[in-house]
């Protein structure tokens, strides 16, 4: 088991290998497709972001509303195909890892290898224990989008799997 720690820096993700077990420490954030399309809209118009996304995790979740006494519902990830058009870009301007679950396009795969950037699977189906590893949560941007604004959360033993790493080795397509 790996343990990284949020942000990242290059030579966490150059050390990563498709297949590794990681738990995730620190503040990832989380947002999904309306948030991405907001986000990289703000980059065309040379907007501000949300925040700075240089060596950050974006977390393609969109939890449930929190229960009396939690700090979020249940936080299972969503499929991350539906970030593809916009994670290019994202990465391309300092992006380091997203957390999500299913294959990537291959123009994703091709961005993470330019630019250092790795994509971790978080197990779908396991959202009730993936909630019990965020200790804080903080609507950071878009509160108009409910479930898909823009959240920072602190995380703490969050398990993850490197599903891609940043040569494009991808444990989707091992035989």
């Amino acid at each position: 088991m790996i343990d990284l720690r949020a942000p990242l820096n290059g030579e966490d993700i150059k050390s990563l290998k498709t297949g590794d077990e990681v738990l995730l420490e620190g503040t990832i954030y989380a947002a999904r497709d309306a948030a991405h399309k907001n986000i990289v809209e703000a980059i065309h118009r040379g907007g501000v972001l949300p925040f700075d996304l240089k060596g950050q995790m974006i977390y393609y979740v969109g939890p449930c509303p929190a229960p009396p006494g939690k700090v979020i519902g249940s936080a299972g990830p969503t499929t991350s195909g539906r970030m593809d058009a916009y994670a290019p870009l994202l990465i391309e301007q300092g992006l380091r890892a997203m957390i999500g679950k299913g294959n990537r396009s291959r123009e994703v795969i091709e961005a993470m290898k330019k630019h250092g950037a790795v994509y971790l699977a978080a197990v779908g189906g396991a959202g009730a224990y993936l909630a019990g590893k965020i200790e804080k949560v903080e609507t950071i941007a878009y509160p108009e989008l409910g479930p898909e604004a823009v959240l920072k959360m602190n995380v703490r033993n969050f398990p993850c799997i490197v599903a891609i790493d940043c040569r494009g080795n991808n444990i989707y397509d091992l035989k």
